[in-house]
């Protein structure tokens, strides 16, 4: 829906969490358990208080410690939820009934918003997978020969999927550069960041089944900012012939709020063409299937990079057909991401390894030159995107700080 006023709630009206936006998420204050909110401003919204208030049908959805139940329920209840939250915070008569169940976003603590099924990682941007391919097949095309033929992707693991803020520590494993006779062990010396998007499905499928691109709304539920912390020279070494492993599954951080795709109807765009190959029939879209978002990659506080998500050449619903085409059932909870966000220019590169092309080319932050992750450095991930009420959303932030390796 589209709202035709601005929230009642102080410092909402205009911000990038008016009730254009509403996104949800998990939060806990001491001595209680956590239980499902929405953002208004800078507030949080207690759904559990406010449901039992109001005697709404669903109110024990919101009284659980996970987004899980509640974006099981499917569409409908999603949108019957989005409508009475809007009217809400909108209709001035229902002010006393909200208020007491308003708190600062300050005085709560924000924790993983839903319970990760499985987590699939995808490699959806050509700018740079290109990227990657000149740096280390500088005599070959920079695609392999399947890249636009289907979104390539792998399986990653859900038990180290972490909420913004979670501190990340080095990891260690095995490295061999290509001038050593042997590997050795220790802590990386590549660590890198990759500033993606995740979804997030809410009504399963049957295993056997096949989702089609055009059911994409029907199953998924919203999406998330997301980091696929990377550790370079630990991935060079063990990714053929089967791919990423402890390279990637060390940790992955996720934004603590929610975005539902009801918020998104501004933002969709066209894709870039994909006619050359043609791709096949069950990965066709009709209309508009691309995101217009903005990202910005903050190293230290500074601003490195600005990768905008339309670029992207393989769609969200592309990427989840092609996940259940062998008939892979979705859970609840399963969260895919896009791979690393990149633009055709410099400046809009979503990895470290592209800002500094390997380690070559240093870039700078906070006035010196930089390449990979040092100990200490914090990194945040920003999203933006257009509003159906005329402005930009916010969308959750994703931040991750280096601790020493263990």
């Amino acid at each position: 829906m589209t709202p035709t006023t601005s929230s009642w709630v102080e410092g909402a009206a205009g911000s990038g969490f008016d009730v254009d936006h509403l996104p949800y998420g998990v939060f806990a204050r001491s001595g209680e358990r956590p239980r499902v909110a929405v953002r208004i401003g800078d507030q949080v919204l207690d759904l559990s208080i406010v449901a039992a208030a109001d005697m709404v049908d669903t109110h024990e959805l919101f009284d659980q410690p996970t987004l899980n139940p509640f974006m099981a329920a499917g569409p409908a209840v999603w949108e019957s939820t989005r409508a009475w939250v809007t009217g809400l915070l909108t209709d001035q008569t229902e002010r006393d009934l909200v208020e007491p169940a308003l708190a600062p976003l300050d005085s709560v603590t924000m924790l993983l918003p839903f319970t990760v099924g499985d987590y699939v990682d995808f490699y959806a941007s050509e700018h740079h997978a290109s990227n990657v391919g000149r740096m280390f097949r500088p005599d070959s095309e920079p695609l392999l020969p399947n890249w636009k033929n289907l979104p390539v992707g792998y399986h990653g693991r859900s038990g180290t999927v972490v909420v913004s803020g979670t501190d990340v520590v080095r990891p260690c494993g095995q490295r061999k550069a290509p001038t050593d006779e042997l590997p050795t062990y220790g802590p990386s010396q590549r660590l890198d960041i990759e500033a993606e998007l995740g979804f997030v499905v809410g009504v399963p499928s049957a295993m056997g089944e096949r989702v089609a691109t055009a059911d994409f709304a029907r199953h998924t539920f919203g999406v998330v900012g997301l980091n696929d912390w990377s550790a370079r020279d630990i991935q060079a070494w063990e990714y053929v012939p089967l791919g990423p492993f402890l390279g990637k599954s060390f940790a992955t951080s996720i934004s603590a709020w929610v975005t539902p795709l009801a918020a998104l109807q501004a933002a969709w765009t066209d894709l870039p063409g994909q006619d050359d190959p043609p791709v096949l029939d069950y990965l066709r879209v009709d209309g508009p299937a691309g995101i217009d978002i903005e990202v910005e990659v903050v190293l230290d506080g500074e601003v490195v990079a600005r990768p905008p998500y339309r670029t992207m050449y393989w769609s969200p619903a592309q990427m989840l057909a092609h996940t259940t085409v062998n008939g892979a059932s979705l859970r609840t909870g399963d969260l895919w991401a896009s791979g690393t966000i990149s633009g055709a220019e410099p400046d809009q590169r979503g990895s470290l390894l592209e800002l500094s092309w390997g380690g070559k080319e240093p870039f700078t932050a906070g006035g010196r030159e930089r390449t990979f992750l040092e100990d200490g450095d914090e990194v945040t991930l920003r999203y933006s995107a257009p509003g159906t009420g005329g402005g930009r959303l916010t969308l959750g932030e994703v931040t991750g700080r280096i601790l020493p390796a263990r």
